[in-house]
This record gives structure tokens, sequence and C-alpha cells, in this order.
């Protein structure tokens, strides 16, 4: 079992040089459009598969409304390119892990009045393009689909933490939504 384990991590971060780009950092504009400052990194496994981990955090409330949307999110995809690694069209498989703290947000009615903090965790599969811009530059776009689990309590406000319920959720549907600039390493 050990010994399996090894071979994978010396697989996973041996890169053979028989082929085109093995490491790539991306930032995904559209967590940039909800104020997330957000950073991924893109290695290849082999010459049509690759590992993507994003990370993202949030820390805002906004005042004097007190609208939060703080939360930290975990997003690991394994990745087969038809093509090669990072050309082209690409298939995934997610997963995800998120804490939040999200609430009193004007303009979307289930979040204007209450405040929920709670776990949130899934996966899906999705789908995906990768445009190059230059040598080392592109443009990914990509989507996915799948499950969510949600264990949150809801409050009446930002300050007061006055709970309301604790709830458990179910969800399918969109799980994950990229538009992404891509920057080639190596």
């Amino acid at each position: 079992m050990v010994r399996i384990l090894l071979q994978m991590l010396i697989c996973l971060f041996c890169v053979s040089s028989s082929y085109g780009q093995h490491i790539a950092t991306k930032t995904n504009l559209a967590y940039w459009a909800t104020t997330t400052p957000n950073v991924g990194v893109e290695i290849a496994l082999s010459p049509k598969t690759t590992l993507d981990i994003s990370g993202n955090y949030n820390a805002w409330t906004f005042l004097p409304d007190g609208m939060s949307l703080r939360h930290v999110l975990v997003q690991p995809e394994f990745r087969y390119w038809p093509c090669k690694s990072f050309e082209g069209h690409f298939f995934g498989v997610h997963g995800f892990w998120s804490k939040y703290n999200i609430g009193q947000i004007p303009f979307i009615s289930s979040l204007d009045q209450y405040t929920y903090r709670g776990h949130l965790y899934g996966g899906g599969v999705s789908y995906g393009y990768h445009f190059a811009l230059g040598r080392r530059w592109g443009l990914e776009l990509s989507l996915g689909v799948g499950y969510a689990y949600l264990e949150y309590n809801k409050y009446v406000c930002t300050e007061c933490a006055e709970l309301i319920g604790r709830y458990k959720r179910h969800y399918y549907g969109p799980t994950k939504l990229g538009v992404s600039i891509i920057y080639l390493i190596h």
C-alpha cells in the first residue's frame, strides 16, 4: 500500500519531458466578479490528463448594510483532454468543499433578510475549452453540473446571530463556472 502511494506521488510530481506544457497557474474571472480572490494550479499527469486544484477566499463584509460574502472554497478536478493537455476541449470530474457565511444581500430575494453559515461539499462532471492566446497565455471556459450537500444555520442578521434554525439540503444542478486566464509556466 505504501509503495503504491509512493508511486502515485512520484507520477504526480515527476513530469516527463516527452510532451508539451506541464504546469499552469490560473485565476477565474467569474469569481473575481463576486469580489472573490482565487488562484489555481494545473499539473499535467500524462500527455492527455491533468489535475487542476483551485482555491478561493472571500473575507468581505460590506458596510453599512452588513452584506456578507465570506467563504473559503477548494475545488480539485481531474481532466481528460482528447488531443493533448492544455489544448482544446477537456472533460472533467470535480469535487469541492466550502465553508461560508453569506447574507444580507439586497438584490437576491432569498438572501436579503437572512444570513446563512455552514458547509457545502459535493462533486460533478464538467466540460471546457482552452483557447491559446499566445505561447504561454490562454483563456479557459468551463461549466460543471453535479451534486452538493449543504449543512447550515440560518440567522436573522449578520451581527445579532439570532438563530432561526439548522438545515440540511441536497442540491442538483450547476456546480462550476469558469472563465479563467491561464499562464503556462513550463
